[in-house]
């Protein structure tokens, strides 16, 4: 009895100690992304894709944000902002599929319909995404730098889908 006792006071105290080891983590500023692809131009060195990172980078400036924690912290920041645009552009792609394909449907169309397109390439690309962000993982060889690669990777590739998705907007 007395080792357990013992036991969970030791436990007790190790999870107080690992709380209090927990840094402060660096908050990410969303009007950084917001004002870089307002002023972003075309697609050269100006467009939107200059954009991807800025905002984790100037997050990962602040107070532990150089940390494997920080860095994630930071471009799992950026990453939600990126994912809730493309989320946004898509689902106003699928209702323009939808609207467009009972077009063709009442003029008796022969032209293939666009939303299962659109649905099967976002699954295909969800699946690409996937597959080259665990990959990138792998060559880190378990090491720690691993986890922040994978996220700057999923990051990455979802603004990038999401500027082309947006540019299927502005047509």
């Amino acid at each position: 009895m007395r080792i357990l006792t013992l036991t969970a006071a030791l436990t007790i105290l190790a999870g107080g100690a690992m709380a209090q080891e927990q840094p402060d983590l660096p908050q990410l500023d969303a009007s950084v992304l917001e004002t870089c692809l307002e002023g972003a131009r075309g697609n050269g060195a100006d467009g939107p894709e200059s954009c991807i990172g800025k905002a984790a980078t100037q997050c990962s400036r602040g107070a532990n944000g150089q940390t494997t924690i920080g860095m994630s912290h930071c471009l799992g920041q950026e990453l939600d902002l990126w994912d809730a645009r493309l989320n946004e552009t898509y689902d106003k792609l699928v209702a323009l599929a939808e609207d467009t394909d009972k077009e063709m449907a009442i003029l008796n169309s022969a032209a293939e319909k666009q939303l299962p397109h659109l649905q099967q390439m976002q699954k295909d690309w969800i699946t690409y995404r996937d597959s080259a962000c665990d990959y990138e993982r792998s060559r880190w060889g378990g090491g720690t730098g691993g986890g922040p690669a994978q996220t700057y990777c999923v990051l990455t590739l979802t603004a990038r889908q999401t500027i082309w998705l947006t540019n299927y907007l502005q047509q």
